[in-house]
This record gives structure tokens, C-alpha cells and sequence, in this order.
């Protein structure tokens, strides 16, 4: 445990941004999941929804510095294919 006040500090705001990463990394992968789900139904509107959705979260994720602008890219683009073949 540190002693110094603003080693201190730092140990709070590295825990609170940790927090905050996690919620963010889990509602994505949630979204991502629900996106999934709706591609098994074969339910093109709920899988459209859940694609606007899940595409809108990655977009949060690379803002918030938790995705890498490419690897967004790449999930989204294997999305789009995957909504395209449901036709």
C-alpha cells in the first residue's frame, strides 16, 4: 500500500478506470453475443437491430481507447458479412 498522497490517488483512479473498462469490455461482448444469437434464429430484423447495436458499441470502444481502431474495423466488417449472408 502506498504511502505517498498521490500514489494514493493513483491507486483510486487506476481502480475506478479498471471498473469502468470492464463494464464497458462486458457490454460489448454482450452486444456482440445478442448480434450472434439473432444471426442463429436466422431473424434478419432482430439480427439488423442487434447489428446497429453491436456496431455502435465497438464505436464507444475505440473512443474509449478499449478496442484498437482496426480491431473494430475487422469486427464490424465480419458483421456486416455475416448479416449479408442471412439474406
Amino acid at each position: 500500500m502506498p504511502n505517498i498522497k498521490s500514489s494514493k490517488k493513483d491507486v483510486i483512479s487506476s481502480k475506478i478506470a479498471y471498473e469502468k473498462n470492464k463494464a464497458e469490455k462486458t457490454a460489448l461482448k454482450t452486444a456482440v453475443k445478442k448480434f450472434e444469437a439473432a444471426l442463429a434464429e436466422n431473424d434478419r430484423a432482430a439480427a439488423e437491430e442487434a447489428y446497429k447495436a453491436a456496431v455502435k458499441k465497438v464505436d464507444q470502444a475505440v473512443n474509449s481507447n478499449i478496442l484498437h481502431k482496426n480491431t473494430a474495423a475487422r469486427k464490424k466488417s465480419s458483421m456486416t458479412l455475416q448479416l449479408n449472408k442471412l439474406a
